[in-house]
């Protein structure tokens, strides 16, 4: 590739990944009127895996298209990832509205760091926890519209589960260093593929689902199509580009954009949330905005102080 190639500003990856995925709940809940989520899950990443090796192949050549050794390993990290998020989310939206998926998926970063405490003992900073509390009171005023008495509904906390599988598939990363974050994705996403189409030809043959026509593929095929290019190819190539050139704590920022995307298209649509929604969507954004940036500043403190300490310059921050 030759160097006077235009290159995509680094801002530019994490924005596209999260308004896609932003974009994505609502368009895929009205896909599933004519579609059912599991048959949607099969038919999305059916396509985009093949784009997923596709994309590995050109860009790290064919050899990494091997699994030497770890099938094993990817293809249960990938069930977890790809079928357990993609099934139990799309489950989840037929039983809630997309602005209250959308909201629950982007508190993942808080969630990692909890994950992340239970398995392996990561204490999470205190201004993450205060962030986790926020956001936690926020998503439940967005998905009982501010009747916090009456819990989430099954298909909140289906989306919820999913996030968690994703979450724990993104953390299972680490068990695997020596892959570039695109081969860990396109490897493991063939297990998950395999896992839902699995499931999705259990459950069309034996009655349970029933597969859809070449009509209603047809009628659907706008959205579908976006689920498929921007909801899994464009955005996960695009988030795993960003997070290398950004960082992760300065790519999970963007992640405040997935809720804000998600309750502005349906409100072009003409769904009019009540004033509750939104107050409990902004607590949601404050806590992941505030915990981002001040760890962020915390590690700007840290690297700034070791820096001194090479220089032999005394530290004039304080912890």
């Amino acid at each position: 590739m030759s160097n006077s190639a235009p290159r995509i500003p680094s801002p530019l990856l994490p924005l596209a990944a999260t308004l896609s995925w932003g974009a994505m709940f609502p368009i895929a809940a009205h896909v599933m009127k004519r579609v059912d989520p599991v048959n949607l899950t099969a038919i999305r990443y059916g396509v985009a895996t093949l784009g997923f090796l596709a994309i590995l192949w050109f860009v790290e050549g064919r050899a990494a298209l091997r699994f030497e050794g770890r099938f094993l390993s990817l293809f249960a990290l990938g069930t977890i990832g790809f079928a357990g998020f993609n099934l139990l989310g799309y489950l989840g939206l037929e039983h809630t509205e997309p602005q209250n998926a959308a909201i629950i998926v982007s508190t993942m970063p808080l969630a990692t760091a909890v994950v992340r405490w239970a398995r392996y003992g990561e204490r999470p900073a205190r201004i993450t926890v205060a962030a986790i509390a926020v956001a936690l009171v926020g998503a439940g005023l967005v998905v009982t519209r501010g009747q916090l008495s009456t819990g989430w509904g099954i298909g909140d906390l289906y989306v919820f589960a999913g996030m968690l599988g994703w979450v724990l598939y993104t953390s299972g990363a680490a068990n695997h260093p020596e892959l570039s974050p695109l081969r860990y994705t396109a490897l493991s996403a063939v297990g998950g593929t395999l896992s839902i189409l699995a499931i999705a030809a259990a459950l069309d043959l034996s009655g349970v689902l029933t597969l859809p026509t070449g009509a209603d593929v047809g009628a659907e095929w706008p959205g579908i199509a976006f689920v498929v290019v921007f909801g899994a190819l464009v955005a996960v190539v695009a988030w795993n580009a960003g997070v290398r050139r950004l960082g992760a704590a300065n790519a999970a920022l963007f992640m405040n954009l997935v809720p804000v995307t998600a309750f502005a298209i349906r409100i072009a649509g003409g769904y009019r949330p009540v004033a509750v929604e939104l107050v409990g969507a902004a607590l949601v954004i404050a806590a992941l905005a505030g915990s981002n940036l001040a760890l962020r500043r915390q590690a700007g403190a840290r690297a700034a102080n070791r820096g001194q300490a090479r220089a032999g310059t005394p530290s004039i921050v304080s912890g």
